[in-house]
Order: structure tokens, then sequence, then C-alpha cells
């Protein structure tokens, strides 16, 4: 088994739903009649970035929004929703990471969102998963380049120390697929609620749970 490296809090835990919520609450704290049901919702995450998403619909919709407070107050919640009630992992993922530490292999988060949302999700999924598993974990706070482009990915393989053939992806997003394949590594798709449905014909595998032989 290669190097393990996941590529979004959400290929851990399924917080799709919990953020379009804190979305809404965001939107509603500023004062905005915006509301993105699941709908609407699946279709901005084709596009990875949620201050990026919340200053598209400004655009589209012709409105003065400051995108950078909404999206700060949106993160506020989601952490303070992790903490208040907790997550479970997503199936099948304390099985490949017991794998690949039985296999000798380091496991990673390669993401772009904050620190803080790291740190609140590893809090809510201990002692399931948490921070002691990873070897590497790279944020918004270690790459200027937000994915598709590659900067997460080859700074996690930098830091480990290995290359891109030593190693699989797990992404749950297309933007995060588009990120790992052009970086060189191999990428295994495993869809959240809100992504399913989305084209990942680019990832080289698509699976609906993870399971360690998927990522042999």
């Amino acid at each position: 088994m290669p190097a393990l490296l996941f590529g979004s809090i959400s290929t851990l835990a399924d917080t799709s739903e919990r953020q379009r919520t804190a979305f809404n609450d965001a939107f509603a704290a500023h004062g905005l009649d915006w509301h993105w049901d699941r709908a609407a919702y699946r279709e901005l995450l084709t596009s990875a970035g949620g201050r990026a998403r919340v200053a598209a619909d400004a655009r589209r919709l012709g409105h003065d929004v400051d995108a950078d407070a909404v999206h700060a107050t949106k993160s506020e919640l989601f952490r303070s929703d992790l903490g208040a009630t907790g997550v479970e992992p997503r199936p099948g993922v304390v099985a490949a990471v017991r794998a690949a530490r039985e296999a000798g292999e380091p496991v990673a988060l390669v993401t772009t969102t904050s620190r803080e949302n790291v740190d609140a999700l590893l809090q809510g999924l201990a002692p399931n998963v948490s921070v002691a598993d990873f070897d590497v974990i790279v944020t918004a706070d270690d790459v200027t380049e937000p994915k598709p482009h590659p900067a997460a990915y080859e700074t996690a393989l930098e830091r480990l120390g290995i290359g891109p053939a030593h190693a699989v992806a797990v992404e749950d997003n297309v933007d995060g697929v588009a990120a790992a394949t052009a970086a060189g590594v191999r990428c295994v798709a495993v869809p959240n609620e809100n992504t399913a449905g989305h084209d990942f014909s680019a990832a080289d595998a698509i699976v609906d749970r993870l399971a360690p032989e998927v990522l042999a």
C-alpha cells in the first residue's frame, strides 16, 4: 500500500450538509436574503473554495457582499457545530489509516481549508481519527494557490520525502481530483452526499466507500 493522502476534511467525515447549513446561517447573520438549497449547493461544489463560492454568487446576483466576512462567520458556525455534536468518520476511513500504518506508510491530510477547520474536525472525530494519525497536514496556511492547483499535494510530497508514484490520494470533489492528478498522484474519488453525480472521470477509481484494496 502506498502513502495515503486524504484530500479534504470531507474525505474523513461527510460534513457537506453541515457546511451548507453553516453557509445559510452565515447569510442570515449578515442580513443576506440568500438560501443555498441542496440543488444549488451541489452545483456550487463543482469548484473549490467557500469564499470563492460566496463571491461568485454575489457577482451573479449583483449584490455587494463582503465574502471574506461571510465565509469567516460560516467557518465559526461550522466549527461550533462540530464542537457541540462531534462527528463520525466516513465508512472505511479508520480501516484505511490502520492499513497504511501496518504497511509502514505515512498518512497525510492535504487540504486547502483553514487549519482551524482541520483542528475542529479532528477534535470532533477523536478518538476514532486524531491529529496523531497524520504525519503531515497541509492547509490553506501552507500554500498560496488553492486546488485545483497542485501546490498542496506538491507540498505534502516534499514534506513526506516521497515521489508522486509512491502515494494515493482520496478526494471527494472534482477540483481535488484535478489537484492530485496534476501533481502526478493516483487518485481515488469517494464522492460525498452533495458531490455524488459530479464528473469524476479524471479519477483513477470511483468508490462508494474506502477499502484498503482500492488504495493498494
